[in-house]
């Protein structure tokens, strides 16, 4: 079994008054004190999000499209090279 990293960082959450009531309801029904159950959440919510960005699951036809489509030649697209070359919002 691998330990468990010390806790040594802390994370402050401002939240209203109704919000932090259900978090306490909530917290309870799971036997967990409000910092465990907000961590539990937050690390669960987070592995969500980004296990898409990190790994996507093809069957065989739909990799095998994937392949063909990063196999093809670069194709010429001036009106997306125009895009790019203008100005954005944040430039």
């Amino acid at each position: 079994m691998t330990p468990n990293p010390a806790k040594n960082e802390r994370i402050d959450v401002r939240a209203s008054a109704p919000v932090k009531l259900l978090l306490q309801e909530a917290a309870r029904a799971c036997h967990k004190n409000v910092s465990e159950f907000l961590l539990d959440a937050g690390v669960t919510a987070a592995a969500q999000t980004l296990a898409d960005r990190r790994q996507f699951v093809l069957d065989e036809a739909q990799w095998q499209a994937f392949q063909t489509a990063l196999d093809r030649p670069v194709q010429h697209k001036p009106r997306l090279k125009k895009l790019l070359g203008e100005s954005g919002v944040l430039d």
